[in-house]
């Protein structure tokens, strides 16, 4: 048996003698409060234990009640049995435990009866006048077992839930990795290979220098489903480097994100994807370029971010992107992080250009 296992019983037996002892106090003192209360004299103690001390059978029971309350709950399809089954353990302990109870009072006669108490008469009257409180004392151990199991069941169900969501959220990055990196890995090299034709050495070398910095960078990350703002720029600027090698001056990039925002948590790989939407339906269609702006802001507990394009993208370029794999990844991977306290928006802008804002839970490291 585990050290677990055996912390988890012995603190479940701690915690059953801690409310048997208190019940068979609060019983033991309400008899010899009666007893008083009826001119009873002579020494208190015996009686005060005797009745203390009934309660036994109950605390060695209780276990196996608890036991049983799992294995036959009383739920839809097996009310019948489950009945029947507890009202035999009932009438099992309280038999037992009246006789325990009946036994200790013919050997003490603790109440100094005359003539002494006989065993099976006390048993009978005995058993009558705690049967009500017995029916009580078992309903109550059903009860709280049902209700300790419930929140068990859910706070497990939750642990769960939340490291299926992690593991998904894992699953969901590496997917979108792999469909980003050759991509982009194509591109870059078919850019480093255009430089080295026109003898650009210090340019090709720069964005080599640049692509192993944002591939390392990507390994690094590759397990953690969030990270800080900061790192999210950081990493953004890397892209941003090498793509302003490959398109020049025809790229512009402007980052409005305020530093006090840098501890936010945000999704990994969350504006690489949209800046990268927005220079593939945006930029690299225009012979001129074209202008990304990338923003951040705090409203009360939410962080939104927008990623703006002032090309002017056609219907089909909306639709594409809108449904692509990228931000299909990334809304499911919001899902899975905040449900439906996050939110991916892509629109046009009235004054020309298409811009995606995301809206998250504020969160801070």
């Amino acid at each position: 048996m585990t050290d677990a296992r055996l912390h988890t019983r012995s603190t479940r037996w701690i915690w059953i003698a801690a409310i048997w002892c208190a019940g068979g106090l609060f019983d033991a003192s309400q008899a010899i409060l009666i007893m008083h209360a009826m001119d009873g004299r002579g020494s208190w103690l015996i009686p005060f234990v005797i009745v203390f001390v009934s309660w036994l059978p109950w605390v060695l029971a209780t276990p196996l009640i608890i036991e049983l309350a799992r294995r036959w709950p009383i739920a839809r399809g097996t009310v019948l049995k489950a009945v029947i089954v507890h009202l035999a353990a009932f009438a099992i302990i309280s038999t037992v435990a009246e006789a325990w109870a009946a036994m200790l009072r013919v050997i003490f006669n603790p109440w100094h009866h005359n003539p002494p108490p006989i065993f099976v008469s006390t048993w009978y009257s005995t058993l009558i006048d705690q049967s009500l409180t017995f029916v009580i004392a078992y309903a109550l151990i059903l009860t709280v077992t049902y209700v300790v199991d419930s929140r068990e069941k859910m706070e497990r169900q939750m642990t769960e839930t939340a490291r299926l969501n992690a593991e998904l959220s894992r699953a969901q990055l590496a997917a979108l990795r792999s469909q980003m990196d050759p991509h982009f890995m194509f591109n870059t090299l078919n850019s480093i290979v255009g430089l080295v034709r026109d003898q650009r050495n210090d340019a090709a070398i720069g964005m080599i220098v640049g692509l192993s910095e944002f591939l390392r960078r990507a390994s690094e990350d590759s397990h953690r489903a969030q990270v800080t703002l900061t790192e999210e720029v950081e990493y953004l600027q890397r892209y941003i480097d090498i793509q302003k090698v490959r398109f020049g001056d025809r790229l512009r990039v402007s980052l409005g994100i305020p530093v006090e925002l840098g501890h936010a948590l945000v999704p990994n790989l969350l504006l690489q994807p949209l800046v990268e939407n927005a220079i593939k339906h945006g930029v690299s269609k225009r012979v001129a370029g074209g202008e990304i702006h990338v923003a951040g802001a705090r409203l009360d507990h939410t962080l939104r971010l927008t990623v703006y394009n002032d090309g002017p993208w056609a219907r089909e370029d909306m639709e594409a992107t809108h449904g692509g794999v990228g931000l299909g990844n990334l809304r499911t991977r919001l899902q899975i992080l905040h449900g439906d306290r996050s939110e991916l928006l892509l629109r046009p802008v009235d004054t020309g250009g298409v811009e995606v804002v995301v809206t998250l839970p504020f969160l801070e490291t």
